[in-house]
């Protein structure tokens, strides 16, 4: 009988340990933006789902990926550590329809994490700015900001959790760059950093192509950050990442370690000492990707 009592004890142990697990892990929302652009570019839901299956059986992670930009039930936002923003910008950000950005606000409030990733680091000066230069740290800016591709060469990295396990990469992507800070960058942490080559300014001046201010920072070689991690006041946690235009980006181990330590940093989840390890196959890359027309090549000719 006494052995059977012990027994009895050893799995209510055990039980309760792992209903504690369980309870104690941290729910990471995946909001995907609507399709756009051509295939393999702004491939939000494929690399929403792609970099949610790289955390799949990471202890103390759950995820959970919304598609079409926005959570189908907003109770699914109830108890998150932390929201993914992988979508289109500026005017059509999800974020500023309805009455989300005062949602989204509120769960900030709580110290939820905030991680917004390519396009979805843009909000509009009217609306959007302010509130992401408090949770994120940065932000796109029209007039200011630009978006060449080119060649981004991060040839040193910080010591953050979030750079663990990176070693230094270069890629080609659309990185955005002379972005709006918060003020002072106060509780800002520069994590991808790279000199913008004279070509990144080879367009007329524009709303996101082209300003003095802008083409003064790269004659004068100033660095430019790209990716960004934020601790704010009220103990909650922001990353921007202006990468991710090309889906195909994602391959590269590096940029992807880094920014699925960026995604459990900003849940508050420890960061391996190696950082994250995945394995992503082409096969992986080409799943769940958007239906989406080939461009045009007369309207592509046009604009240029």
């Amino acid at each position: 009988m006494k052995k059977l009592l012990l027994a009895l004890a050893a799995f209510a142990a055990a039980f309760a340990a792992a209903f504690t697990a369980t309870a104690a892990d941290q729910k990471i929302i995946f909001i995907a933006g609507k399709p756009s652009h051509p295939p393999l570019a702004h491939e939000h839901r494929a690399g929403s789902l792609l970099l949610a299956k790289c955390l799949q059986g990471f202890p103390g992670v759950i995820t959970e990926v919304h598609t079409n930009g926005w959570v189908q039930d907003e109770a699914a936002l109830d108890g998150a550590a932390a929201v993914v923003i992988y979508s289109d910008g500026g005017v059509n950000h999800p974020v500023l329809l309805d009455d989300r950005l005062a949602k989204l606000g509120a769960l900030m409030k709580k110290g939820v994490g905030l991680a917004c990733l390519h396009f979805a680091t843009e909000p509009t000066p009217d609306k959007g700015e302010q509130e992401f230069l408090g949770w994120l740290g940065g932000a796109f800016s029209p007039n200011w900001s630009v978006n060449p591709h080119w060649d981004a060469d991060f040839t040193t990295l910080p010591k953050h959790p979030i750079t663990r396990g990176v070693h230094p990469f270069k890629t080609n992507d659309e990185w955005y760059f002379h972005l709006r800070w918060a003020e002072g960058m106060k509780g800002v942490t520069p994590i991808l950093t790279a000199i913008a080559p004279p070509d990144t300014m080879s367009r007329p001046d524009g709303h996101h192509s082209g300003n003095p201010a802008v083409r003064e920072s790269v004659a004068k070689q100033e660095p430019q950050h790209v990716g960004w991690a934020m601790e704010r006041a009220d103990g909650g946690r922001g990353f921007g990442f202006t990468g991710g235009h090309n889906h195909l980006g994602w391959k590269d181990e590096n940029q992807r370690r880094l920014v699925l330590n960026a995604i459990l940093w900003v849940a508050k989840v420890e960061v391996p000492k190696n950082g994250v390890q995945s394995k992503v196959t082409d096969e992986d890359l080409m799943a769940n990707l958007d239906v989406k027309r080939a461009p045009n090549p007369k309207a592509a000719a046009k604009k240029k």
